[in-house]
């Protein structure tokens, strides 16, 4: 696999991890005692991001964060397909020139 298609991936994989926390904080707003997840992401030296959850110091809901956490997983969705796709071309063309 080369950089783009693992940093790519990676991405994806971060995005996923953000849905599934803000999922999981609005599932469980009404529950006694809950603290949210939190999503901390580090980018890693030759591409890609590293992720971890970790739970808020803190009890109770941020609706708001959380539905704009999901809007942001979205778009972190779409742009690393982007890449993915952008990259199936590029080596498309590539194959298509050496032909």
């Amino acid at each position: 696999m080369n950089m783009l298609s693992s940093t790519a991936l990676s991405g994806l994989n971060a995005a996923q991890t953000r849905l599934g926390a803000a999922a999981n904080n609005i599932a469980n707003m009404n529950t006694p005692g809950f603290r949210r997840d939190e999503v901390s992401a580090v980018p890693q030296t030759g591409g890609g991001v590293s992720v971890s959850v970790q739970k808020a110091e803190t009890q109770g809901a941020d609706v708001v964060r959380d539905m704009v956490d999901q809007k942001m997983a979205v778009l972190e969705f779409k742009a690393n397909l982007q890449v993915l796709k952008t990259e199936r071309e590029m080596t498309g063309s590539l194959l298509d020139t050496l032909a």
